[in-house]
């Protein structure tokens, strides 16, 4: 630990620690809605009701594999939420500067709450669609939010642990909503609705939360609230004396006020390899062929010949592994650092995909199924495909974005890092169905060749941030850098 992370004192009070939690079902509710739309998307009673037309392709026995459920309106269901998310996203910069982090969260849970409503007493497509855009707005306000929140309450020698528990929370999100599919497709006619208007829980719960946390001192201070925001340091620190964090706090925000657009400021030459960094992690987080996964996991699983029943299973299976694995993150990401991580997890996600799309390659024709040996492998491959996920792209999408962008234009740099996120979540949601119709096993080739790309870009362009306070961000980690350095 560096010297400044040492004189930083904190100690770990059961009030931090319920702010952590609390901010951090933001989370559990953007996983929850990536588990739970591939789920539903699956069940009869749903498509017999709104897409009756695949209900009838679906049946047919000899009907291509790959192509059953090939549909834009379909998908539409699935992607309209990250449309919405991307415009909320700048929205929610806005509100995070304006009016601090934590009524932009308590905003999110309002849009979650009525989205769940709506989709789940939603009698025609059109108030379903409606619905995922609520959920959609409340991803953009609570993904802005959160991980800054998150952020800026942890003790640096703690942070990124403390930031991944937003990825934790998706994760288990993911989970709960797998196994909620798995007992809602057995009850007739009206478990999708039990499955959609679930997500009020998790919404209600972050609305309650959002009322106890507290808000974090760098936004305080930024917003000249000065003695609420040594106040609000002592308090999560559990500790009297911060003089020194809250020094290095108000010196970063004496810089920000000088800076009347920290958007203008963004796309200013020191401002380029930040901007570079975050929102190239956001793309390749997606072309890992992550979320084509857990959003069509069941669809996918239906693919390769198992029954519904077997299909939801092994979605929990990998719900599972995804929780689970992502608890190796928060125990090594702030001792090994984050580029090692990433690293392995290239070579571990490029064997595995292209283990599958051979295996697919070869036994899974356009028409029947897998025999059993070999479809028990393909899910042992997602699973360890999902399992190095869970412990590298997956948190670091948004820790490290949360990391290197100075105070001034933190809000501004991690809105575009979020609707970055938001554009090709949603351009794989809408896309995946049609790509694997059309390239068949070769969609797993696809994604291998992004994950090699994205293994040169760690080895060469990602510096490593651990244990780097913000405001030594500059010197400490862009001047040094053989490319990045000529931008400053």
């Amino acid at each position: 630990m560096d010297s400044a992370a040492g004189s930083m004192k904190s100690r770990l009070t059961p009030y931090v620690f319920a702010c952590w939690i609390l901010a951090a079902f933001g989370g559990l509710m953007f996983g929850y809605d990536i588990g739970i739309s591939g789920g539903v998307t699956g069940m009869d009673d749903f498509l017999q009701k709104f897409f009756p037309h695949i209900l009838e392709r679906k049946k047919h026995a000899n009907e291509n594999n790959y192509c059953r459920y090939d549909d834009q309106l379909l998908q539409l269901f699935t992607s309209s939420l990250y449309i919405a998310a991307l415009v909320a996203s700048f929205f929610a910069s806005g509100a995070c500067t304006a009016f601090g982090r934590k009524p932009t969260i308590l905003t999110a849970a309002v849009f979650f709450v009525c989205g769940a409503a709506l989709c789940g007493f939603g009698q025609a497509l059109w108030m379903l669609i409606i619905g995922r855009i609520l959920f959609g707005f409340g991803v953009g306000f609570g993904n802005e939010a959160v991980p800054l929140f998150l952020s800026e309450i942890a003790p640096v020698h703690q942070r990124g642990a403390v930031n991944i528990l937003f990825q934790l929370f998706v994760t288990i999100g993911i989970l709960i909503a797998n196994l909620i599919n798995f007992v809602t497709a057995k009850i007739h006619p009206n478990g999708w609705r039990i499955s959609l208007g679930l997500a009020a829980v998790p919404g209600t719960i972050l609305l309650i939360g959002s009322l106890i946390i507290t808000e974090t001192p760098p936004s305080l201070v930024q917003r000249n609230k000065m003695d609420q925001g040594k106040s609000a340091l002592k308090k999560i620190r559990g500790v009297e004396n911060v003089d020194f964090e809250f020094r290095q706090i108000v010196e970063s925000c004496e810089q920000a006020r000088q800076v009347k657009d920290p958007f203008r400021k963004l796309f200013r030459k020191s401002g380029v390899p930040p901007l570079i960094i975050s929102n190239v992690i956001q793309i390749f987080q997606q072309l890992t062929g992550i979320n084509a996964i857990m959003f069509y996991a069941p669809v996918l699983f239906q693919t390769l010949g198992f029954h519904s029943d077997a299909s939801l299973l092994s979605s929990v299976i990998t719900g599972l592994v995804n929780v689970g694995s992502t608890f190796v993150s928060i125990f090594t990401v702030d001792k090994i650092g984050r580029r090692l991580l990433l690293l392995e997890a290239c070579i571990q996600m490029l064997i595995s995909q292209v283990a599958i799309g051979a295996i697919l390659h070869v036994h899974l024709k356009d028409t029947g199924s897998l025999n059993k040996g070999w479809a028990l492998i393909v899910v042992v491959l997602v699973c360890s495909f999902v399992m190095s996920f869970a412990w590298s792209w997956g948190p670091m999408g948004w820790l490290i974005p949360s990391e290197i962008f100075p105070v001034e234009t933190k809000t501004a740099g991690f809105a575009f890092a979020v609707s970055t996120n938001m554009i090709f979540t949603f351009l794989i949601a809408q896309a995946f169905l049609s790509m694997m119709c059309h390239l068949k096993a070769n969609i797993f080739f696809f994604f291998s060749a992004w994950i090699v790309i994205m293994g040169l870009f760690v080895l060469f362009l990602l510096p490593e941030t651990k244990d780097v306070p913000t405001n030594e961000i500059e010197e400490r980690i862009w001047k040094p850098h053989p490319l990045w350095r000529k931008f400053f």
